[in-house]
């Protein structure tokens, strides 16, 4: 009979470590960015979500957001330069990184 380990299959391991919280908390506050991905949405079908890894105050955090403001904007970060300072603003009806 096989054993499991000897499948030899890894977990997936989620880098995003800290309590999720809301954008709000974070508006017109300085973050630390540590990473991001953007996937498909679970809440809304047919669009992406943006998921952020930052850091407040020393303290690790998760944020999930739809803005495609934001989504374009870190796409355009190369990935040798994470981690790095922003600020999120809400500018009428969306946020943007400044």
């Amino acid at each position: 009979m096989n054993a499991f380990k000897d499948f030899n299959i890894k977990p997936e391991i989620n880098s995003f470590t800290g309590d999720k919280i809301k954008i709000d908390r974070i508006i017109n506050v300085p973050i630390t960015i540590h990473d991001f991905k953007i996937e498909a949405s679970t809440v809304k079908e047919g669009t992406k979500r943006l998921t952020l890894q930052i850091e407040k105050n020393q303290t690790k955090h998760i944020i999930f957001t739809g803005s495609k403001v934001l989504q374009k904007q870190i796409a355009q970060v190369p990935k040798d330069k994470f981690p790095f300072t922003a600020t999120i603003i809400k500018d009428n009806e969306y946020f943007e990184f400044t």
